[in-house]
């Protein structure tokens, strides 16, 4: 493993390798164990799409590794007037040790790991957000005990999260269900990859069917950042997929909800289930911290 550019990549060893650590990590930060693995090592952090939960869990996770994190926002760079990312990834791969980028285009991101030589992590795209499914994962099997046979539901829009999800949670042995309008599907990779695992597998456009003795349910906000113009479209377009009270009856008693926030309650999940379960939901907001600590470990130790 030299990058983490999307789950599609990963082996299935390679991500419980990843989440075995972060609960290592998570572990020794607890009881005050120092681990200071990367000492000396620097992250150029980019940023071309804004965010709280990445810019804050990267720069804290590699000073508490030891290293030093360096923000570093399309203004702040050559490539946010012009400079082609072949030439970007050439000039930080000689001051930098890793990368973390949080950006637009999936290509761009494949452009960064393909020309530099230096380890590159997706902290988001367009297309994926492994980071946070790799955080996911080990939320669920924190509470859970496990992965292999769990069922996991998510419900409204096939964008990145949904993509991450469906291929992260099938490689680790969950059945994965999805409910989202037609005209608002995973990718069509993501879905192709998906078909390779039978009936471990559903998209449907019906909540119920999906959520139907469900482990886990996860949704996102309807309307991403970049799709801010679309919203009231999209708001009558996922207006039957929201995860409330009644969706929940469908699913097992003991079921978890999953939001990588931020939320929008009362559009995607009530504000009555977010509060039921916000513990869930925060213990997966700090996971982003380890599993993404484990990420850099793996990547960038020598």
């Amino acid at each position: 493993m030299k990058h983490l550019l999307k789950m599609l990549d990963l082996s299935k060893d390679e991500i419980i390798d990843i989440l075995n650590l972060a609960d290592q990590l998570k572990y020794e930060l607890a009881h005050g164990i120092e681990h200071k693995l990367l000492a000396g090592k620097t992250l150029g952090m980019i940023f071309q799409k804004a965010s709280t939960r990445t810019r804050v869990s990267f720069e804290t996770g590699i000073y508490q590794l030891g290293g030093y994190g360096l923000f570093l926002s399309s203004n702040d760079l050559q490539i946010g007037r012009g400079e082609p990312v072949e030439d970007t990834a050439r000039v930080l791969s000689r001051y930098l040790d890793g990368i973390m980028i949080r950006t637009f285009a999936q290509e761009e991101v494949e452009t960064l790991a393909r020309v530099g030589s230096i380890p590159v992590i997706n902290g988001l795209t367009d297309f994926c957000h492994p980071c946070q499914v790799l955080a996911d994962l080990m939320t669920v099997r924190e509470h859970k005990g496990s992965l292999e046979g769990l069922k996991m539901a998510y419900i409204g829009d096939g964008n990145n999260m949904a993509n991450s999800l469906v291929v992260g949670c099938l490689k680790v042995g969950m059945d994965v269900s999805i409910a989202c309008p037609a005209a608002y599907r995973p990718d069509p990779q993501v879905l192709e990859f998906a078909q390779g695992f039978g009936d471990r597998f559903t998209l449907t456009e019906d909540c119920r069917t999906a959520a139907k003795d469900a482990d886990v349910i996860f949704t996102d906000v309807w309307a991403s950042m970049g799709q801010e113009g679309e919203a009231e479209k999209r708001r009558q377009a996922f207006a039957g997929y929201q995860v409330n009270a009644e969706l929940l009856a469908a699913a097992k008693p003991d079921c978890m909800v999953q939001h990588c926030l931020p939320a929008h309650r009362g559009e995607e999940i009530t504000a009555e289930v977010f509060e039921a379960h916000a513990n869930e939901i925060f213990d997966e907001a700090e996971n982003r911290l380890h599993a993404q600590k484990a990420v850099m470990v793996t990547l960038m130790k020598d």
